[in-house]
């Protein structure tokens, strides 16, 4: 699966009872979804337990990575994928007043690196996802809210204490319960609410008919791109969804709901006063939208330990290292926790404390270090995107100007773009390869997951002296 080549579809494991896992995912979201579908190709079982009423997905638009594409491709999706997907051509950085900054070419980039850049409407994605889950063998079980974990007195399995009194067992419970996760809560055996960030979030879908009659806004639809402005204290971000169907915008200003919310009702015309004096067409496009929604943006610092020590419980994506979505990689991280943590049950032999242990600790040192990297460079982000008129400004924005030029000579040999770097860049353009692209967009889950797997083994080898 390294980038630079296509990504074959895994096959399903067989195995025999005796190293196959009875798997509970608690939360059916994205990255609970997905942990589904890596663990049933490892050949396990699972049981997806959901809160909610119904399994469904809200929200508006999300983009999809290629080290996230790769692994979605690499589960068998790309087919179903394809069908809901918008392939957008550039990602713009522009001023707040209208002046481009600096491109990205992401086609070009998806080219090289064997796999696209994909934006989508949550909803298709996660719908895709549940299919796929279900196809291979997922059992789903609604208004199945956890309020606790339980532990077996001989540490091989868990069992899950639902709100209604039921419980189920498993020999391995998974957290997939999303930022306001209470199983970490359960985890950790305190209270450990998400940290507030200072920002908000308007999200909305606007019709994209309405924009195709206006010849000033017609191209945002008939030519997808991702646009960046950024300005004083905020910034504001489209792209097109469901093959031109709809324009998902989305407004990024200082927080001011009430500490307790997540999500309130917002006001149109507040909302667009805050973008007075922007470039104008962010205002024609403003004026389109009927009603909208705030949502508090918040994130987790990771945790010291992400399992139990029996090898029966562990925590997965938002859950344990919730980001700002301003490198586009919330999604992205909880697929990458999912893939690996798949590929180590894949290497169980038995069912024992033990293996389980290996595995899980492996799981984490695949994520951890590199989770922790992408919530500090979103919230680096956040202070790049948002700074104010001045030196500061006008020094960030020579930056974009020279790592466009730079990324330009790049390709000239599209296969440098494919060579993993470790290090962070200076590029204010974060995707691009001397931003965090070299590590970011690289990413081969397997290979890290070989990697690791093999120190272990060599350290157990290793004569004590």
């Amino acid at each position: 699966m390294s980038p630079g080549s296509q990504p074959g579809v895994r096959e399903k494991v067989e195995r025999d009872p005796s190293s196959k896992l009875h798997v509970i995912i608690v939360g059916a979201g994205l990255g609970g979804l997905g942990a589904a579908i890596a663990i049933l190709l490892a050949g396990h079982n699972v049981t997806v337990l959901e809160s909610a009423s119904e399994i469904g997905e809200i929200g508006a638009g999300i983009q999809v990575l290629p080290n996230s594409s790769r692994i979605l491709i690499s589960w068998g999706l790309e087919d179903k994928l394809v069908k809901h997907a918008t392939m957008p051509r550039y990602a713009n950085m522009i001023g707040w007043k209208g002046n481009h900054l600096s491109r990205m070419d992401l086609h070009a980039y998806g080219k090289a690196l064997g796999t696209p850049f994909w934006d989508f409407h949550r909803a298709n994605l996660h719908l895709c996802l549940l299919d796929r889950a279900i196809e291979l063998g997922a059992k789903l079980h609604v208004k199945s809210k956890v309020q606790d974990i339980e532990y077996a007195k001989d540490g091989l399995t868990a069992t899950a204490v639902l709100s209604d009194g039921r419980t189920m067992s498993a020999d391995l419970i998974v957290g997939a319960d999303g930022i306001s996760s209470h199983l970490r809560e359960v985890l950790l055996g305190k209270p450990d609410p998400p940290l507030p960030t200072g920002d908000l979030a308007y999200r909305l879908l606007i019709n994209a008919k309405d924009m195709i009659a206006d010849p000033e806004l017609q191209h945002f639809i008939q030519d997808p791109q991702v646009n960046y402005w950024i300005g004083p204290d905020a910034h504001a971000v489209n792209y097109v969804l469901r093959g031109g169907e709809l324009f998902n915008m989305v407004l990024l200003v200082p927080d001011d709901m009430p500490a307790t919310a997540m999500t309130v009702d917002g006001n149109v015309e507040e909302m667009q006063a805050l973008y007075e004096g922007w470039d104008p067409k962010i205002g024609k496009i403003l004026k389109l939208c009927q009603s909208v929604q705030k949502w508090k943006l918040c994130i987790r610092p990771t945790l010291e330990q992400w399992s139990h020590e029996s090898g029966t419980f562990t925590l997965l994506g938002d859950a344990v290292h919730a980001t700002l979505p301003y490198l586009a990689s919330g999604c992205g991280m909880a697929l990458e926790d999912a893939a690996v943590l798949g590929l180590c049950l894949s290497r169980l032999t038995d069912k024992s404390r033990e293996q389980k242990l290996r595995a899980l600790n492996i799981y984490e040192n695949c994520r951890k270090e590199r989770t922790e990297r992408v919530v500090e460079r979103g919230n680096f982000q956040q202070y790049m995107y948002h700074i104010h008129d001045g030196e500061e400004q006008k020094e960030r924005d020579k930056r974009l100007k020279k790592f466009g030029e730079i990324d330009e000579e790049l390709f000239r040999s599209p296969q440098t773009v494919t060579q993993p770097r470790t290090e962070s860049g200076d590029d204010p353009l974060p995707w691009r390869y001397y931003g965090v692209g070299g590590w970011l967009l690289t990413y081969d889950v397997e290979k890290d997951v070989e990697h690791r797997w093999e120190r272990i083994q060599e350290e157990k080898a290793r004569p004590v002296l």
